[in-house]
């Protein structure tokens, strides 16, 4: 079994996902070798002169549906006997950081981008292991989606973050969100840096902070702050 995370990004718009995990953190880490992500354009498996992906719903109904032959051909080419198949769906389960964490531990992931009304269902019920939802809102396609999960899952992945406790100190670290955060200069326009961050006394800084995340995170998300374990 492969010791690097390797991902197959299924999608109508490589591109997009191209431009998106070439930069920053992610595309060092691609770089580096700490994980190999594939974007690969789903109409490489349609067949015929027009490589069609889609088509009308049966029974009615507005938009277009992605057709069974295509996914089938694409995954079942791809997918190897650890392979875990990832639908990025709005009605799949929530991505929080436990999971984005376990999935940093597969060495395989094929990512489908739902498009259109989304997929055959068949495709779901017979390829499918896992579905997955970044938030209660619908994309225009699941190609950022598949992105985002392929963001929040690197960072748990050794040596991709420059530095490791960002981990613990970014939102939701031990299910709170995220500190204050000042730079110089200490003062700006009239608005002072607290003067705890100034003292040098870590264990101060320490409390400080601790107390920031408690009070952001009942003020902001009361659901994760008194239901830690759904974060």
């Amino acid at each position: 079994m492969e010791t690097t995370l390797t991902i197959d990004l299924l999608t109508l718009f490589p591109g997009m996902a191209r431009g998106y995990l070439d930069e920053s953190i992610i595309g060092r880490a691609i770089k580096r070798g700490l994980l190999t992500v594939h974007a690969r354009n789903i109409r490489d498996w349609a067949e015929g002169k027009h490589k069609i992906t889609d088509d009308r719903p049966f029974g009615g109904g507005a938009g277009m549906v992605m057709k069974p032959e295509p996914l089938f051909g694409a995954i079942e080419s791809l997918r190897r006997a650890h392979s875990q198949v990832i639908y990025l769906a709005p009605d799949g389960e929530k991505l929080t950081p436990l999971l984005a964490e376990d999935l940093s531990r597969s060495s395989h992931l094929i990512l489908l981008s739902g498009h259109y009304e989304g997929v055959d269902q068949r495709v779901r019920d017979c390829l499918v292991d896992r579905e997955i939802s970044i938030g209660d809102y619908v994309l225009t396609n699941g190609t950022v989606a598949a992105c985002v999960v392929i963001d929040a899952l690197a960072r748990y992945i050794p040596g991709v973050l420059g530095e490791e406790k960002s981990l613990t100190q970014d939102s939701f670290g031990g299910r709170l969100l995220a500190f204050p955060q000042f730079t110089r200069p200490a003062e700006f326009r009239g608005m002072r840096v607290p003067e705890v961050l100034l003292s040098g006394n870590h264990a101060e800084i320490a409390a400080w902070r601790l107390a920031q995340r408690r009070k952001k995170t009942e003020t902001r998300r009361p659901d994760i702050f008194h239901n830690p374990s759904e974060s």
